[in-house]
C-alpha cells in the first residue's frame, strides 16, 4: 500500500453546557490504546475568556479576519452562534486525516450537520444531559451567562436534542466516568473497522496464500 489509511474524524456535539468539552479533554488525555487523537481548534470571533489560550480552546480572530477566511473558502463549515461566528478550518482537519491521524472536533449541532455534509464518513456523537434541570444547573454553575442568556441556551438545547437521532451515537452524560468510557468505546470500535485494519488484512491475505 502506498500510504496509511485515512484517519477518522470524530464529531462530538452537545447543547451548550452538555459536557462535551470535558469529555473530549478526558479522551485526549487518555486516548484508547495510547494512539493519539488530534484536536481540531476552531476559529471564533467571540471574546477570549479568562483561562483560555489562543490556539488551545480556539483561534480567536476579528470579524474582519474571519470574514476573509470565509470568502477565501478556508472553512469546512462556519456558522453564527449566539452573535458570534465559529468555523472549522480545512487546515485543521484535512491534512491530518490524509496523514492517517484521527481528529476530534468539538462543535455545535448546526456545525455538526454541515461537517457531515462536507465529510460524510465522519463519526458523529451527540452528548445529552440527563434532564433540563441538570442542564440548567450546569449553565448556572459555570457562571458565564446571565438569566436571559441561560434561558436562550435552554430553548436552543430543546431544539438541538430534537436532532439527536441524526447522529450515529448518543451518550447520556449523567455520570462523567461512564460517559467517558462510552465515548472511548466509540473510538475503539471505529478503529477496528476493515478500513483501519487494511494493512493487517493485506498482510494476512499474503500469509494465507
Amino acid at each position: 500500500m502506498s500510504g496509511p489509511p485515512p484517519g477518522f474524524l470524530f464529531i462530538v456535539s452537545s447543547p451548550s453546557g452538555g459536557g462535551k468539552t470535558t469529555l473530549i479533554r478526558r479522551l485526549l488525555a487518555n486516548p484508547p490504546g495510547g494512539v493519539p487523537l488530534r484536536f481540531s481548534v476552531s476559529h471564533t470571533t467571540r471574546r477570549q475568556r479568562e483561562g483560555e489560550l489562543d490556539g488551545r480552546e480556539y483561534h480567536f480572530v476579528s470579524f474582519e479576519d474571519f470574514g476573509a477566511m470565509a470568502r477565501n473558502g478556508e472553512f469546512l463549515e462556519h456558522n453564527e452562534v449566539h452573535g458570534n461566528f465559529y468555523g472549522t478550518a480545512k487546515a485543521e482537519v484535512l491534512p491530518r486525516l490524509a496523514a492517517g491521524e484521527d481528529v476530534v472536533l468539538d462543535i455545535d449541532v448546526q456545525g455538526a450537520r454541515d461537517i457531515r455534509t462536507a465529510v460524510p464518513e465522519a463519526v458523529s456523537i451527540f452528548i445529552v444531559p440527563s434532564s433540563e434541570a441538570e442542564l440548567d444547573r450546569r449553565l448556572r454553575q459555570r457562571g458565564l451567562d446571565g438569566e436571559d442568556a441561560i434561558r436562550k441556551r435552554l430553548i436552543n438545547a430543546a431544539k438541538e436534542i430534537a436532532q439527536a437521532e441524526s447522529f450515529q451515537y448518543v451518550i447520556v452524560n449523567d455520570d462523567l466516568d461512564r460517559a467517558s468510557l462510552e465515548l472511548e468505546s466509540v473510538v475503539r470500535a471505529t478503529r477496528l473497522t476493515p478500513a483501519r485494519q487494511s494493512r493487517i488484512l493485506e498482510r494476512l491475505r499474503k500469509d494465507f496464500r
